[in-house]
């Protein structure tokens, strides 16, 4: 398997640009008439770190890069527009698994509006991906940010979460799975395995003047304190309102963990927190229940002045924010 002639097979299998891409990939460079404003992000997951490939089948692992990426344009309420994929190929990685990743690209792409339209390939000691998406937005002030959270502003989550740290869990010991309905424990798996980024639900948030939001990647904890952070204020959660994925409560036993703390600290769930004007909520919760079938807005604290985040159990205690950090074990 020769570099060109893997690029030239995965080039074949893409499907055709969108209304904003001129040129894609094949030349030396893209070229985009975006209008507007555009949001860029960068991720990248790499095997042994963001997931073990002897887990996960090649087109999960490729559906899981572009869809963490894509949920940082969520978190700034854009729609998708345009990804561009760097691929580090292992040796042993052969020509059909390269392309079965592509697969898994390609079907998230299409499912979100996202055109492919470029990237690279090189010989890398572990398979990687690292993607860089670019959303759009009308302007710049559509964008939302982490900074803007007000004090009196409602917190919001979309979805549930401590799904992905149970499939975790799962994945890593198998066994577990006994504790729980085989569906659910499937269900869970495919939370850490194949994310689905909220950008539907992010537009949404914008739409009805979501001030300051975020994705949750790295667990609640630590992204509300970065969005506290960022807006100078404190972030009230009441950890009674968070919204547990079913089949977190058994897990959590059958593992001797608080499900709260499991659910507050384990990341990659990719909800979307945000801070809205209380009289946004209903309207809000519509939308998303609208354009994301199943998916619930859920309040669960507020914003106050100060700083930090206040992660408060039922009886009163304080759980301590936690979260992941690319750069610890």
């Amino acid at each position: 398997m020769g570099e060109f002639e893997l690029l030239a097979k995965l080039r074949e299998r893409l499907p055709p640009a969108g209304s904003k891409v001129v040129l894609g990939s094949g030349d030396d460079a893209a070229i985009t008439v975006p209008g507007g404003a555009t949001a860029t992000s960068v991720d990248a997951i790499v095997d042994g770190v963001h997931f073990h490939r002897e887990q996960a089948e090649m087109a999960q692992i490729g559906h899981k890069a572009l869809a963490t990426a894509l949920s940082d344009l969520a978190a700034m309420g854009a729609e998708a527009g345009e990804a561009y994929v760097v691929l580090g190929v292992p040796s042993g990685l052969g020509e059909a698994q390269c392309l079965e990743l592509l697969d898994g690209l390609l079907e998230l792409a299409a499912r979100t509006g996202t055109t492919l339209a470029g990237g690279d390939v090189t010989r890398a000691p572990a398979l990687s991906l690292a993607v860089t998406v670019v959303g759009h937005a009308p302007s710049a002030e559509r964008l939302v940010r982490r900074a803007g959270a007000q004090p009196g502003d409602l917190l919001v989550l979309t979805g549930e979460i401590g799904g992905a740290a149970a499939g975790l869990a799962l994945l890593e010991e198998p066994g577990l799975a006994s504790a729980l309905p085989a569906e659910i424990a499937q269900r869970l798996r495919l939370r850490q395995l194949q994310p689905m980024p909220r950008l539907a639900a992010g537009r949404v948030l914008a739409d009805q003047g979501a001030r300051a939001m975020i994705d949750i990647s790295d667990g609640l904890g630590a992204d509300a304190g970065h969005l506290a952070a960022a807006s100078g204020a404190q972030l009230r959660i009441d950890a009674a309102t968070l919204p547990l994925a079913e089949g977190v409560l058994a897990l959590a036993d059958a593992t001797g963990r608080d499900p709260l703390e499991l659910a507050a600290s384990g990341g990659e769930d990719y909800e979307l927190l945000a801070a809205i004007p209380a009289e946004r909520l209903e309207a809000a919760a519509a939308a998303v229940g609208e354009l994301e079938k199943g998916t619930t807005l859920t309040p669960v604290g507020g914003v106050a002045a100060g700083a930090g985040v206040e992660i408060r159990l039922p009886g009163g205690a304080l759980l301590k924010p936690a979260g992941f950090d690319q750069l610890r074990p």
